[in-house]
């Protein structure tokens, strides 16, 4: 079924929204968690360290989208493709909403990985991140943009 405004009387589901959001938190979640231990534990600058975690964010929310692409029988160049026209804008969302609550928050970025601060600013940044990205994620796909791209690969 093709995710699209035509597959819903006009306009994108929300739930059909929060799945595409959903997939991509994942993506960026694994990459920013990643990144930001990494950065913490090497005891990074905060700018190197949220690079890091967007880098990573970008990597593994293309590599996940792509790995349900490539199951569906296209080749690796066009799914790259479709992986970047699908994510591209919603990672960048999620990355710049996040990072700039964790990095806001007093004392988040320097806490550690054994503290509360650490993760609790983590966590709320990412779920911050999520409801700011879900209706644009809802506006795109209503449009054939975003992830509604990469269901018309799905089988």
């Amino acid at each position: 079924m093709e995710h699209t405004a035509h597959a819903h009387g006009g306009g994108a589901s929300w739930r059909i929204a929060a799945q595409a959001t959903l997939h991509c938190l994942t993506g960026c979640a694994i990459g920013e968690v990643l990144g930001m231990i990494i950065g913490t534990a090497l005891g990074w600058h905060d700018a190197a360290t949220v690079a890091l975690a967007v880098a990573l964010a970008f990597f593994f929310g293309y590599a996940l989208t792509m790995r349900g692409v490539l199951r569906a029988g296209v080749a690796f160049r066009q799914a790259l493709k479709i992986a970047l026209a699908a994510d591209t804008v919603s990672i960048a969302v999620m990355e710049l909403v996040d990072n700039a609550i964790i990095v806001g928050i007093p004392g988040a970025m320097d806490a550690g990985l054994a503290s509360v601060l650490f993760w609790a600013a983590l966590a709320f940044a990412l779920a911050v991140a999520f409801v700011v990205t879900w209706p644009i994620n809802r506006w795109m796909i209503a449009r054939g943009l975003g992830h509604a791209v990469v269901h018309r690969h799905h089988r």
